[in-house]
């Protein structure tokens, strides 16, 4: 969130944040926003959750002294419905809006993102913020996208290579936040839910040690994904050229040898590591996906998914061919390479196909 303050100072004035599937009871998404209101400018903070019955992960469920002590407080509904929480009014007359000033009530439904309700609180907000279930990323994607709405939510960051997102990504309709899949990310869990000795243990040494109320757990190959700016997304990449990178680069792969052509698209250069993307190549490469993380819209343009095979057909790039699968096999190769597939053939030290490459080439002028 300080990445997109950082970028527009206002970029949460006077707006209503939406963080569906999010208890502020226990979401330190909800408290931060709850917190920081007055600061940001919020003009309405909206939070629903999602009834404990529907849902297959919760192990064990006992509804909050905030809930049982309020008058709405029902022993059906707390199992079987979701909440709203609503937070836009200073209640308590302190002469601050924070979450002291938290009204809630039960969902007409069980709170799924899908529900007809909980859309319309969708198309209410200006900013959706939330860490939805990785198995329904697309689906939420594709919910937030046709509300035209700005969002900034977490997933995997193998995300990026799913046929839903990349076109977005290509598109720069949807790009990484602040925090990518290089940096971990440490989230609470209540007391009791699962965690790896090695996660909590990874946790703690990033400052976050276990509480009264919470574990906490790190999940290293997980990133943001949104559709605010901010602005590391517009730090250049700092590059060698062609020529320097073949005479200093720190990679042996590429150091002394230069960098190899595709065997079915001569055209495009094998760029094995992002720091080797050499700043003088004016032509078409294939570069890791991580790519992804220092990706600057402003300095190069994603032309395809080395995974999606019409992408590359249209980019010009060739099928492997008999003989290319021929030699892979004798060599040893044991993957489901044939003479039709369209991918990216190398030769060097072995025949083989690229692994999760993005085609890209700088921006003129850039």
């Amino acid at each position: 969130m300080n990445a997109y303050l950082d970028y527009d100072p206002d970029v949460f004035r006077n707006k209503t944040i939406l963080l569906p599937c999010d208890d502020p009871e226990w979401s330190n998404f909800a408290k931060y926003f709850a917190l920081h209101f007055h600061d940001y400018g919020l003009k309405k903070l909206i939070a629903t959750s999602y009834a404990p019955d529907s849902n297959p992960d919760l192990l064990s469920y006992q509804p909050t002294l905030f809930e049982t002590e309020a008058p709405q407080f029902d022993e059906v509904k707390t199992h079987a419905n979701g909440k709203l929480f609503v937070l836009d009014r200073d209640l308590n007359g302190d002469g601050i809006i924070n979450i002291d000033d938290l009204q809630w009530d039960y969902l007409a439904g069980d709170g799924d993102f899908r529900s007809a309700e909980v859309t319309a609180l969708r198309d209410e907000a200006d900013i959706i913020i939330t860490n939805p279930p990785f198995s329904l990323f697309r689906e939420f994607v594709s919910w937030l996208v046709a509300a035209g709405k700005q969002y900034s939510v977490v997933g995997n960051s193998n995300a990026t290579t799913y046929v839903e997102i990349f076109p977005l990504i290509q598109r720069n309709e949807l790009w990484k936040g602040a925090t990518a899949n290089n940096t971990d990310m440490v989230f609470g869990v209540p007391k009791g839910a699962p965690v790896k000795e090695s996660d909590r243990l990874k946790a703690e040494k990033l400052g976050y040690p276990p509480t009264d109320d919470y574990d906490f757990t790190r999940l290293g190959n997980s990133c943001w994904f949104t559709n605010i700016d901010h602005g590391r997304r517009h730090e250049p990449l700092q590059l060698m050229s062609l020529s320097d990178n073949t005479k200093f680069s720190k990679h042996k792969e590429i150091r002394g040898v230069g960098y190899e052509h595709y065997y079915n698209f001569p055209e495009a250069v094998e760029v094995p590591f992002v720091d080797a993307i050499p700043s003088d190549y004016d032509g078409i490469m294939g570069v890791p996906i991580t790519f992804l993380d220092k990706y600057n819209p402003d300095q190069f343009e994603i032309l395809a998914h080395g995974d999606d095979m019409e992408g590359l057909r249209k980019l010009g790039v060739g099928t492997l061919g008999e003989d290319f699968v021929k030699t892979y096999y004798a060599q040893g190769g044991t993957g489901g390479n044939s003479p039709g597939h369209r991918r990216l053939g190398l030769t060097r030290p072995t025949y083989h196909t690229a692994y999760k490459r993005i085609m890209i080439r700088h921006k003129a002028g850039a």
